[in-house]
């Protein structure tokens, strides 16, 4: 009875007029920038982090969960029509996406990834529904000791599933922590590492680490790679799949559902994994794999629907626990940080309507999406011929603009130049700057249980082992470190993320 009394309350929240506009605003601007490619929901999401500060908590949640499955939706229109996924995740989907475009069904591609990812949002917000109490139950009985060891896991399996070398990823983590031990020490009040600056007493300005790292530096990435884009068709027909097409796409939007709600929990990105899980385990079942890359319509529908279940259940970690699983996650908990909600189970407790009010949110943006997407598909393709040059000198002002905006303090310009700068350097060097931002964000409440724990033991290190699940937690991080260096393993990883790129 419990369940559907929070689901009635978190559908009159969802339902108010103000969070029905914000929450049609943001899976709007998160179709937009999938369909733009190269600005991406993560960096999106860090250039409006300011704006979040003027609004209601409820509202300004609603609006940004919808742009990141907004762009998951929109990435695939890309991918389709110009073989340029909006979305990593929607990488996979322009293999035979595209190939179906080039045949004269663009139409019907469209509406298959449509109707895959409306069916596997749906069933995946369910899941966060159904869990959401049972985990937050479970998380209230941890202490000191499980969060700082479920943390270590978070961290641990954000290296394991980052791009490329694992040392790499391992050095961004680790980065990422040392940053954010800029500030004051939280039991002796000493300033540490802000070389003098009082404005970094209080720590490094997450919104401006945040557009840096991401929004900039993706904007100079854009500039370096900047090239005409062709859309292969002005205007897209016959929507609407023919009843063989029903046929062949239903299982493949079972199975990719189920894959990326399992795989999206996971810390580091598990809607692309999901994508690419889905996309070789339908190659690998099917009687006629050699369809595929010419035009599957399994190769449409089973990855459509495994990112966009990953997105929804990638939720489901934040909600619960307070910890990002992902990136744009990570955005989340500074966004809620910033209006002064402490992430964790308590949120369940402490603002149910907030906490069922979001959950609520995504069917409503799920069903909006696939409302308004098909019908604006002619919108999207001419957007597709704006060319970057004249969107970069707006995104950075926008920029710029909301991040002093928050504290009106310079520094924090300062601050976005030079991680805008750091961020660049390290997409030149192939470094993933995701670990980085999740050690940033982890970093301190890594530190601050470490410490607590240690207080409550007197110093004693044997309470991370000897309390059960500490011990069960700190052993599965060792099993992903030793599953992620076993070569056969290796070998699969490298293989996956050669084909994304």
């Amino acid at each position: 009875m419990d369940f559907f009394s929070n689901l009635a309350l978190g559908f009159s929240t969802a339902a108010s007029p103000e969070n029905l506009l914000f929450c049609l605003i943001g899976v709007l601007l998160g179709t937009l920038i999938g369909v733009l490619p190269g600005i991406g929901a993560t960096a999106t999401i860090a250039m409006l982090l300011p704006i979040t500060f003027q609004l209601e908590p409820v509202s300004s949640l609603i609006m940004l969960a919808g742009i990141y499955y907004g762009a998951q939706y929109g990435g695939s229109t890309t991918a389709i029509l110009i073989n340029m996924p909006g979305e990593s995740s929607s990488a996979v989907t322009a293999i035979d996406g595209y190939q179906m475009a080039r045949k004269g069904r663009a139409g019907a591609a469209l509406s298959i990834a449509a109707l895959g990812s409306f069916f596997a949002g749906t069933v995946s917000t369910f899941l966060v529904a159904v869990l959401a109490i049972p985990l937050t139950a479970v998380a209230l009985k941890f202490g000191a000791a499980e969060y700082f060891s479920l943390m270590v896991v978070g961290l641990v399996s954000s290296i394991a599933l980052a791009h490329g070398s694992i040392v790499k990823a391992l050095a961004m983590v680790s980065l990422g922590l040392l940053l954010g031990l800029v500030g004051t020490d939280i039991y002796s009040g000493t300033p540490r590492f802000t070389l003098g600056i009082r404005e970094y007493a209080d720590g490094l300005n997450f919104v401006a680490v945040a557009v840096g790292v991401f929004g900039i530096a993706e904007i100079l990435r854009n500039l370096e790679g900047e090239k005409t884009r062709t859309v292969l068709m002005s205007k897209v027909t016959n929507l609407w799949p023919t009843r063989d097409d029903f046929r062949r796409m239903v299982a493949p939007v079972l199975r990719g559902t189920a894959i990326g709600s399992a795989l999206g929990i996971l810390p580091g990105g598990g809607a692309i994994l999901a994508a690419f899980a889905s996309y070789t385990v339908e190659k690998r079942i099917s009687d006629h794999p050699e369809e595929f890359g010419h035009g599957a319509i399994a190769g449409v529908a089973g990855p459509e629907s495994a990112n966009n279940a990953g997105a929804q259940t990638s939720f489901i970690p934040l909600l619960t626990l307070g910890i990002p699983a992902n990136p744009v996650m990570a955005l989340m908990v500074g966004a809620m940080i910033i209006q002064g909600i402490v992430p964790g189970p308590n949120v369940a407790t402490e603002q149910p309507a907030l906490f069922w009010g979001i959950i609520a949110s995504m069917w409503i943006g799920n069903l909006m999406l696939v409302v308004l997407n098909l019908p604006l598909i002619g919108l999207w393709v001419k957007l597709l011929t704006i060319p970057y040059y004249v969107l970069f000198p707006i995104i950075m002002a926008f920029c710029s603009i909301g991040v002093y905006s928050v504290n009106s303090n310079v520094y924090d310009l300062y601050a976005v130049a030079g991680f805008g700068l750091l961020g660049y350097v390290l997409v030149k060097l192939r470094c993933e700057p995701a670990p980085l931002l999740l050690g940033f964000v982890l970093g301190p409440l890594l530190e601050e249980n470490l410490r607590r724990a240690m207080i409550l033991s007197r110093g004693d290190p044997m309470t991370f082992v000897t309390r059960p699940i500490s011990a069960v937690l700190l052993l599965l991080a060792v099993a992903v470190l030793v599953v992620v260096f076993l070569p056969s393993v290796k070998a699969k990883r490298e293989e996956v993320f050669q084909e994304e790129d």
